[in-house]
């Protein structure tokens, strides 16, 4: 098995949050790769893109090996991002290998990631494992690519083999025209039209596996090194969460003193909420990532903005609060379960008063 060096990788890191985009620049250069360029949203990752390459003091101009992406973002998402990448003229690569990263994996958002063109789809919250395992999937089994008039991107059949009666395409592979080279990328003239792409491996050529064809991996002490960093920076996650709490009980304040049109704090709230349920679980704090995905869930754009929902999110500070204060791991054992019931109690209350 070969082992990978990624000191000749280029990835960009493409993140609004400060302090997770801190953390994953980390993470990578923990897995030494060569160089990790920043981008704090869709619309800072285009201009560097736009250009075809990073820029190091030390290394010089460089193309971009790698994109990993938040999907939320403002005012450019994720999403924009990718569909930019794909579709636009002025890509500098459009099979550009791409990372969608986000702590809203519900099956819709992946659903819509994938049918743009994504590589992978890392959810939040990650570890460095997880990490580490995206990273040789899109090194070691890169997906041919498909053009057709609707899509543009890797082969969104990950299995190949369907069994008879289980396949929905209605092309087969006899009606399939076979590329090997980028240089022309054909848009299809019929519907039925579709063009696959075969293109060589760049990537594992990249890190070392030229001429191998079997799976490769990093030296485990990377790995070990960089979970080690990951659980380092939960005191730095502390202080992070108690600031998001904070902000939090501000917007809670600012809508019970304002009867009506409270629709921007909630949309705040919902953003908020978003961060904290893609965060805790990579620090070692997962029922923070728990109570946060409850309170993205119940601050949605179907939210009362009662006096009752504002209510139901100070329930949720208030739980979060006790996870950072007494510093509960994991499921909290008996406390956890606790909080947990209580939190789903304080829920049903002011769901009947709103």
């Amino acid at each position: 098995m070969a082992v990978y060096d990624l000191e000749r990788l280029n990835i960009l890191v493409v993140e609004d949050n400060s302090f997770v985009r801190g953390i994953f620049e980390q993470l990578l250069r923990g897995f030494h790769v060569g160089f990790v360029g920043t981008a704090k949203n869709g619309a800072d990752a285009v201009e560097s893109l736009k250009h075809a390459q990073l820029f190091s003091q030390m290394r010089g101009p460089m193309e971009v090996d790698l994109v990993i992406s938040d999907l939320i973002m403002a005012p450019v998402d994720g999403l924009l991002l990718l569909r930019w990448i794909r579709g636009s003229k002025e890509s500098p690569n459009r099979f550009l290998p791409f990372i969608m990263l986000s702590g809203a994996a519900d099956a819709g958002y992946v659903a819509s990631a994938r049918d743009l063109g994504a590589s992978e789809f890392l959810a939040k919250p990650f570890s460095a494992e997880s990490v580490y395992k995206h990273l040789l999937e899109i090194i070691d089994h890169p997906r041919p690519f498909i053009a057709t008039q609707t899509y543009f991107g890797p082969d969104r059949r990950r299995r190949q083999g369907v069994p008879p009666g289980k396949e929905r395409r209605l092309t087969m592979d006899k009606d399939i025209t076979v590329v090997y080279s980028a240089d022309r990328i054909v848009k299809s003239v019929r519907p039925s039209e579709v063009w696959r792409f075969h293109l060589p491996n760049r990537l594992r050529d990249k890190v070392g596996g030229l001429g191998n064809d079997e799976p490769g991996e990093l030296p485990l002490n990377l790995l070990a090194e960089a979970e080690a960093q990951l659980e380092r920076t939960s005191v730095e996650f502390t202080d992070w969460a108690k600031g998001y709490l904070a902000k939090l009980a501000k917007l809670c304040e600012e809508a019970l003193a304002q009867p009506s049109g409270r629709r921007k704090q909630f949309e705040q709230i919902n953003l908020l909420a978003h961060e904290l349920r893609g965060q805790g679980g990579t620090f070692g704090y997962p029922l923070i990532s728990v109570f946060g995905k409850m309170l993205y869930d119940v601050t949605g754009s179907s939210c009362s903005e009662t006096d009752g929902s504002v209510e139901t999110v100070k329930a949720h500070v208030d739980a979060m609060r006790a996870v950072i204060r007494e510093k509960i791991s994991g499921d909290g054992g008996a406390v956890g379960r606790e909080l947990l019931l209580s939190l789903k109690e304080a829920v049903k209350k002011f769901a009947g008063a709103a």
